[in-house]
Order: C-alpha cells, then structure tokens, then sequence
C-alpha cells in the first residue's frame, strides 16, 4: 500500500469530493464519493490512484501502487538503457591507407551500424598530407560506396584542424532488408546443397535386380 507520491495523489491524499472509479480490472464503476472509492480500495488491499486530475470529476483508479511505481520505474530504465546503448562509435583512416587495412576498418565500420550505432568516420591527415584534402575526400567516398544503402550520411565531411570527418547513421529498414534477403539466399543455398545430396546419393545406389537368377 502506498501513502505519498510527488505524481499522483494517493489514498488520503486525494482533495475531491467524488471520482469517477475504475476497479483494478479496468471496469468502470461510475462515479463514487471518495469516502466510499477508498473504503472500496481499502476492502481489496488496494489503493485508490488519482489518474486523470483534470478530469471532471476526476478520474481515479483502483490499484497497488507500489506495484505500478515499480514497473514505471522499470520501464523508465529500459527506456534510458535503450537510449544509451546507440552511441557514436568512430572509425579512423590515413589518406594513404592500404587495402588491407581500409577493408578491416570497414567490416568494423558495417558492423557497428548494423548494431544500430552512428559511425564517426575519421580521417588524420600529416606533415604533407595537409596539403592533398582531395585523399581525404576519396577515402570518405570509398567508406560511402562500401558501407552502401545500410547507412546515409548525417553529417557532410568536414575539416577540422588536421582531421577530416563525416557522420554516418543507420537505415534500419536497409538494414532489415538485407538482413532478410540474406537469410533468404542461406535457405535457398541449404536448400540447393539438399537436393544435389539427394541426387548424388540416389545416382550412388546400385540398379534395382529383376527376374529370376
């Protein structure tokens, strides 16, 4: 049973004469003196939750409050959980970089969006590479040509100081549908696999004997 809350008013808290009453089932009971809604609530150990305030009367329900506190808060820190988990992740390249690296920075890169995260793409220019930008510029074209329809570019590619970057986010429906077409073309494979098995074994058995030896 609960007593004070900074939200709703609670029980004895509650300033109107008469609510409107909804039982712990969701039913409406109509409207009833509070008196009556908390001796109602009382006799089911139970409290009486004001709901709707503005309402006229107001509207007020029969439930365990410390239950529904305990669940908002719950799904209040799934929600903040949630929120935190989709964080910026970055990625850094050089101007001059090799394909073996340019293509392990990029399965990371795909990785992470498809986590759902937004990619930070880097790019750290020295000494001389200052000078040549347009390297920079093609690498980020490369990353947008390799990451394809999974990810669009949030931010524009942009100096800063010695570094070049660009912001990329997920398309969560690119996403989903390539995760779909590629589950689809494994059981197409698995499928395929399948029958040449079958065919291989049935063409490996011996030719049925008939007649008599």
């Amino acid at each position: 049973m609960a007593g004070k809350s900074d939200q709703h008013r609670v029980n004895d808290r509650i300033r109107a004469r008469e609510v409107r009453l909804i039982g712990p089932d969701g039913d409406q009971l109509g409207i009833k003196p509070v008196p009556e809604a908390l001796r109602m609530a009382r006799g089911l150990d139970l409290d009486l939750v004001e709901v709707a305030p503005q309402a006229n009367p107001p509207v007020c329900r029969i439930m365990d409050y410390g239950k529904f506190r305990y669940e908002e808060a719950q799904k209040a820190k799934e929600a903040r959980k949630k929120s935190t988990n989709i964080s910026i992740k970055e990625v850094k390249f050089r101007p001059k970089i090799g394909k073996g690296d340019f293509d392990t920075k990029m399965r990371h890169l795909v990785e992470f969006i498809e986590e759902g995260h937004k990619v930070k793409v880097t790019l750290q220019f020295r000494g001389r590479e200052m000078a040549h930008p347009e390297l920079g510029r093609k690498i980020l074209d490369d990353v947008i040509q390799g990451v394809g329809p999974i990810a669009k570019v949030e931010n524009q590619a942009r100096m800063e100081g010695r570094s070049m970057s660009m912001v990329l986010s997920p398309d969560k429906k690119a996403i989903d549908a390539q995760r779909k077409a590629a589950e689809e073309a494994a059981k197409e494979a698995a499928a395929e696999e399948a029958a040449q098995e079958s065919a291989a074994d049935e063409a490996a058995e011996p030719p049925a004997q008939s007649g008599d030896e």
